[in-house]
């Protein structure tokens, strides 16, 4: 493990030291005037300089953060299935949908600490980690760096690393992990488990299928937003990947990060489903092949969808990407679709000219309609 050593969080001292570093940058000054509009401008900085170690940093600062960012984004958070977390022994693998790059595994941080249940590392994609102090904060948080586009034989090497640490973090007691049912945000809303999650997570294994997974008390999660984060950008997206492969440009991920932080969420909730059972781990051993994969990721996605939160921007968006007005007056009012579809017209209009806007629509409806084709 030690090729990758790079990877893993910081402990106390690596964070103290990257706090107080991170603390003078003159951003920080910036944020804490978004964030705490009623302290003095240094609030923040002073919290950093001040931090003993991570699970002050998580509980002190990054739990005043997030409740920050969702009172000023949101129109509340509903959080469900607390008691779920008493139902595996010793620590969990959270797998999750993901929709948002920072908000997401933030959410669940912040649920978590209503239970005091904070020694939780984030699996995040090292092409997020844009700056010195996007890197500080983050793995200060307990981030654990996933890399990309590694060339094979390091992909390899560094998929072992990965599967090792999060099995030894797990089974010691030392702590959960959180990570995505797959590489990226589901930018169309179509959450589904990618089975090279669960292989990675097998490589570390002793081959014994049913006790490899069994393991590692597997406790999926289900976010949902009212509002998508980043739905134009996401739209613009799928849009140009129709004709041809997408890349991003420099800096498109720090936008869709600071997009995903400042945009309007209205509801937002958050789900922790019961986790997976021996008997469910069993009949999926019990398979041949990938056949066994396949089934641990559709029992994965079961619990999700299962438990996912539907809104009325996902009816709206269902039938407006059907062209029939199923769930008008039972799901939502007239009102609310005319004020939904100004709202995405003036988020198309966001994006640069040039686009075909009635084609950018009806992807920014699929978005939110997707999750109720899913689900229903």
């Amino acid at each position: 493990m030690t090729s990758f050593c790079d990877i893993y969080p910081y402990d106390d001292l690596r964070t103290r030291k990257a706090l107080r570093r991170a603390s003078w940058d003159p951003r920080i000054l910036f944020i804490s005037k978004y964030l705490f509009p009623d302290k003095p401008l240094n609030y923040l900085s002073r919290d950093l300089r001040n931090v003993s170690g991570v699970d002050e940093f998580q509980m002190s600062v990054m739990t005043e953060v997030v409740k920050s960012i969702l009172d000023k984004t949101s129109d509340g958070l509903e959080i469900r299935g607390l008691e779920n977390l008493n139902l595996c022994s010793g620590k969990s693998l959270f797998i999750s949908n993901h929709r948002d790059i920072v908000m997401d595994p933030a959410i669940l941080l912040y649920a978590l600490s209503f239970r005091g249940f904070i020694q939780t590392d984030l699996c995040v994609g090292s092409n997020l980690l844009s700056s010195r102090l996007v890197e500080d904060i983050m793995r200060s948080n307990r981030l654990v760096k996933v890399y990309r586009g590694l060339p094979p034989h390091e992909m390899s090497e560094f998929s072992h690393t990965l599967s090792a640490y999060i099995r030894q973090r797990i089974t010691s007691g030392d702590g959960s992990v959180w990570i995505a049912q797959r590489q990226g945000r589901a930018k169309d809303s179509i959450d589904r488990t990618s089975q090279g999650i669960l292989k990675m997570l097998s490589m570390s294994g002793s081959g014994d299928f049913k006790s490899d997974f069994a393991r590692l008390g597997i406790l999926p999660v289900s976010v949902s937003y009212q509002y998508e984060s980043c739905d134009a950008l996401k739209a613009r997206e799928l849009f140009l990947s129709r004709n041809a492969e997408y890349k991003k440009k420099k800096g498109e991920d720090t936008n869709s990060i600071l997009t995903g932080i400042k945009q309007k969420k209205g509801k937002v909730c958050i789900s922790f489903c019961e986790p997976l059972s021996d008997e469910v781990i069993s009949e999926a051993a019990s398979r041949r092949g990938n056949e066994r994969y396949k089934a641990l990721c559709e029992a994965i996605d079961s619990k999700i969808l299962g438990s996912y939160k539907l809104w009325n921007t996902n009816y709206m968006g269902n039938d407006l990407m059907n062209g029939v007005l199923s769930h008008c007056g039972t799901e939502y009012s007239m009102d609310e679709l005319v004020e939904f579809k100004a709202y995405a017209e003036s988020q198309i209009c966001t994006l640069e000219s040039g686009l075909d806007k009635k084609e950018l629509l009806g992807i920014f409806y699929s978005i939110y309609g997707n999750p109720v084709s899913s689900i229903l």
